[in-house]
C-alpha cells in the first residue's frame, strides 16, 4: 500500500510544482493558494506512505535509500507547512514542492523492497538518531532555499530591474532572518544526531567512532555549518555571504549523502 500512496504523493507534488510555476509567472495569489492545497494533499498521502511502510517493515523506514529520501522529503514538507503558517511566506512552496518532488523522483528509481535491518543495528537509538539527522537536514534545506531566494532578490535590486520574482519574494531582511533561524535550529539537531549516532555505534559495534565515510562527512558538514554560524555571530557574515555559504554547505551535505549511500548501499549500511 505504501507504494501506491508514494505515487499519489508524487502526483500531488508534481501538480503543486506546475501550479506554483504558473504563480511565479502570473503573480496571482490564487495559484499560490491552490499550490499550497496540493502540497497539503500530498502531505496527507505522504504521511500514509510513511506510516504504512513503518508498520509493514516493523522498523523506522530509513534503512534503504528509497526510504531515507522519502522520509527526508516528508520532513521537508512538514517543516514547510510549519514555516508557511508561522511566517506567511507564500512563495516558499514554489521552491519546496520541486525539492520534495526531486527527492521522490530519485527515490522512485531505487529498489523499493523492504529489507530486514541487521540485528546488530536494532536499537531504540535508530529512530532517535534518524529523526534528529533528517530534521536537521530539513532545516538546512530550508536555509538553502531562503539563501537562493535572497540571492535572486538581491540580483533584482542590484540590477534595478523591478520585475519577475521581485514582486513575490520577501524583503532581503526577512529572507536573511529566516535563513539564520533555520541554521540555528538545524545546527543543534545535527550536533545531537552525531552524538546519538556515536552512542548507537558504541551500542552496535563497541566503538563510538570508526572513521567511516559517513562519519567523516557528517563531521565535515558539522564544521561547515559551525563556521557559518561562527561567521554570522562574530564577523558579520550576513546577507549575501550567509546565503552563498548556506547554499554551498547544503550542496555538500546533499551531495555527500547521495554519493556515500549510493556507494555503500542503504541508509545506514545494513551490514548484510
Amino acid at each position: 500500500m505504501d507504494i501506491l500512496f508514494f505515487h499519489i504523493t508524487a502526483a500531488f507534488y508534481f501538480f503543486a510544482t506546475i501550479i506554483y510555476i504558473i504563480y511565479l509567472l502570473t503573480h496571482r495569489e490564487g495559484f499560490a493558494r491552490a499550490g499550497g492545497y496540493m502540497v497539503y494533499g500530498g502531505f496527507v498521502a505522504h504521511s500514509i506512505t510513511i506510516i504504512s511502510r513503518w508498520f509493514e517493515a516493523g522498523r523506522t523506514p530509513a534503512a534503504t535509500m528509497h526510504e531515507s529520501l522519502t522520509l527526508f522529503a516528508w520532513l521537508s514538507i512538514l517543516l514547510y507547512i510549519v514555516l508557511s503558517y508561522r511566517y506567511r511566506v507564500m512563495v516558499l512552496g514554489a521552491f519546496v514542492a520541486p525539492f520534495a518532488l526531486f527527492l521522490l523522483i530519485t527515490a522512485s528509481f531505487l529498489p523499493k523492497e523492504i529489507v530486514p535491518l541487521a540485528p546488530v543495528l536494532e536499537s531504540y537509538w535508530l529512530p532517535v538518531h534518524v529523526g534528529l539527522a533528517f530534521l536537521g537536514n530539513a532545516f538546512f534545506a530550508m536555509a538553502c532555499i531562503f539563501g537562493i531566494m535572497y540571492l535572486i532578490q538581491e540580483r533584482y535590486l542590484k540590477s534595478r530591474k523591478i520585475r519577475g520574482l521581485y514582486f513575490v519574494l520577501p524583503s532581503l531582511e526577512i529572507l536573511d532572518e529566516l535563513n539564520y533561524r533555520c541554521l540555528t535550529y538545524g545546527f543543534p539537531l545535527l550536533t545531537l544526531a552525531i552524538i546519538t549516532g556515536a552512542i548507537w555505534s558504541e551500542y552496535a559495534f563497541g566503538t563510538y567512532w570508526f572513521w567511516g565515510a559517513r562519519q567523516i562527512w557528517s563531521l565535515i558538514t558539522w564544521f561547515l555549518y559551525a563556521a557559518l554560524l561562527h561567521g554570522r555571530l562574530t564577523t558579520g557574515w550576513r546577507g549575501r555571504k550567509s546565503a552563498i555559504f548556506s547554499v554551498a554547505a547544503f550542496v555538500v551535505l546533499l551531495g555527500s549523502f547521495l554519493f556515500i549511500n549510493f556507494l555503500i548501499g542503504g541508509a545506514h549500511g545494513l551490514l548484510g
